[in-house]
C-alpha cells in the first residue's frame, strides 16, 4: 500500500501523532511485528502546549516562537516520559542509563533550555579559539593572535544571527520571522548542518525510526537485511535539498559551508571529496596566522 505523507503542516502534524502514538503503543516485548519502538518510548504520548503556556514561555525565555514552531508546539510540542540512553563504563564496565528530553519540555526543561540556549554561541566560540582554529572568510584573511579580539569580531557577527532555539538535542530552529518556513540546524560547534529545510522535512528526518518509514531490503552480495527509506520519504528529501541549492540562511551559512559537511546539506557537493565512504570533515578556507602559518587540518570533535 502506498505510503501517504500529508502535505499540509497541520495535517501533517496530527499525522506524525496519530503514527507515532500508534507505534509505541505496541509492546515491544509481545510485539510480532519486525521492527517495534524501544522499550522507554512504550506507550508514549505527546503533549501539546496551550496558547496562553506559548506566550508565557516567550516572555519567559525571551524568545519568539516562529509560526511553524508555534504550530508543532500546540499539536506535539514534547512527550509525556524521556528518552533513555544505555552506555557501559569503559573503565569498570557497569551498564548506566542516562535519561535525556526527548524534543525539550518548554514547561519542565529549564536548566536543559537555558544551557542550550547558550550552547550555539558557547561551542562554536571555543572552537573559534581552540584547536580547530574556526576563521571566516569574511572575518578578514589574517586571523588575529589575541582571543579578545576574536571574541570581539565573533560577537559582533553572532548578534547578526536569526535567534537559534533548540527543540531537540542539538538541533536548533532558526526563527527567522521574515520567512514562511525556516531550517532546523544540527550544531555541534562550527560543524552545522541543515537537518531539515522545514519543520515538516526536519520531522520527517528526526523521526523516521518513529514513523516506521523504512522498508527491510535484502542484500544479496553481504547476504543481509539493511533498513532502506521508503520511496515517498526518499522523494521528499530529494525535492527538499533539490530546492536547497537556491536557499539561503542569513549570516550563519557562510559557517555550515566552513566545513565540507554541511555542503551536502545545501544540495551542494562535497568541495573537499576524496575516494572511499568516510569523507574526512575538513575546511573550505583556510585563513593565514598573524605570524604567517596555516591551519587546515581535519575537524577535532570537542566534549562539549
Amino acid at each position: 500500500m502506498k505510503l501517504h505523507i500529508p502535505e499540509d503542516y497541520t495535517e501533517f502534524l496530527y499525522w506524525v501523532k496519530e503514527t507515532t502514538e500508534a507505534f509505541w503503543a505496541k509492546n515491544p516485548e509481545t510485539s510480532e511485528d519486525d521492527f517495534v519502538c524501544e522499550d522507554w518510548a512504550y506507550g508514549a504520548k505527546w503533549i501539546g502546549m496551550t496558547e496562553s503556556e506559548i506566550e508565557q514561555t516567550e516572555r519567559k525565555f525571551n524568545i519568539k516562537f516562529t509560526s511553524e514552531h508555534k504550530e508543532f508546539l500546540r499539536i506535539l510540542h514534547t512527550i509525556d516520559r524521556k528518552e533513555v540512553y544505555t552506555y557501559e563504563d569503559d573503565e569498570t564496565g557497569e551498564i548506566e542509563h542516562r535519561e535525556y528530553p526527548f524534543f525539550y519540555n518548554w514547561l519542565q526543561d529549564t536548566k536543559d533550555i537555558e544551557q542550550y540556549l547558550k550552547w550555539p554561541y558557547e561551542t562554536i566560540f571555543q572552537d573559534v579559539v581552540g584547536a580547530n582554529k574556526v576563521w571566516l572568510k569574511s572575518w578578514g584573511t589574517i586571523r588575529p593572535k589575541s582571543n579578545e579580539v576574536k571574541e570581539k569580531i565573533f560577537s559582533e557577527w553572532f548578534e547578526k544571527i536569526p535567534k537559534l532555539i533548540p527543540i531537540h538535542g542539538h538541533r536548533f530552529v532558526v526563527s527567522d520571522h521574515t520567512k514562511v518556513q525556516n531550517p532546523v540546524l544540527s550544531m555541534y560547534g562550527s560543524d552545522i548542518i541543515v537537518y531539515g529545510w522545514n519543520m515538516r522535512h526536519y520531522l520527517l528526518s528526526e523521526l523516521e525510526r518513529h514513523l516506521n518509514l523504512f522498508d527491510d531490503v535484502y542484500d544479496d552480495e553481504y547476504k543481509e537485511w539493511y533498513p532502506e527509506r521508503k520511496p515517498e520519504l526518499q522523494k521528499i528529501h530529494d525535492a527538499e535539498y533539490e530546492a536547497a541549492s537556491t536557499k539561503s540562511i542569513p549570516v550563519i551559512e557562510e559557517m555550515i559551508l566552513y566545513w565540507s559537511s554541511g555542503w551536502s546539506s545545501f544540495g551542494k557537493e562535497n568541495p573537499n571529496k576524496v575516494e572511499g565512504i568516510l569523507q574526512p570533515i575538513t575546511k573550505t578556507f583556510v585563513a593565514q596566522d598573524e605570524d604567517g602559518e596555516h591551519n587546515d587540518q581535519q575537524k577535532q570533535f570537542n566534549a562539549f
